[in-house]
């Protein structure tokens, strides 16, 4: 199972790195929006990790690409935002699978949290996690 994890801050990109090659995960990761569709098209991952605020070119606009583009809209994608979650319902209209909101305590049990999103995800799109 390859998840694409786009994510512009290195530390939170290590962390949530370790943390899916611990669950068996195969990661390729991204630190800005161009990177991440360069990557999306190559690798064509199972799940996408998406960051909305990235350099080079917005979240939101990686999103909107990934689902018009035939190879990867079929991708489910997970929104990872500092931001709370009032933008959710408009993530999820424009193709996000679903929506994590990063916080201090998102990570604390091993990704626990994001893990059970993450699999939930792969659970409801029919593909084998880990």
């Amino acid at each position: 199972m390859k998840i694409l994890l786009v994510e512009d801050s290195r530390f939170l990109r290590i962390t949530i790195e370790r943390n899916l090659v611990s669950q068996g995960y195969e990661v390729v990761s991204a630190s800005d929006g161009e990177e991440a569709l360069r990557l999306a098209v190559q690798e064509v991952p199972d799940l996408i990790l998406l960051d909305m605020m990235l350099p080079k070119m917005s979240g939101q606009d990686v999103l909107r690409i990934l689902k018009v583009a035939p190879i990867t809209a079929r991708i489910p994608v997970v929104v990872l935002s500092g931001l709370s979650q009032k933008n959710e319902a408009k993530l999820v209209l424009e193709g996000a699978a679903a929506y994590f909101e990063k916080s201090d305590k998102a990570f604390e049990k091993g990704a626990g949290s994001l893990l059970e999103v993450i699999e939930s995800v792969i659970a409801k799109s029919g593909k084998k996690a880990g």
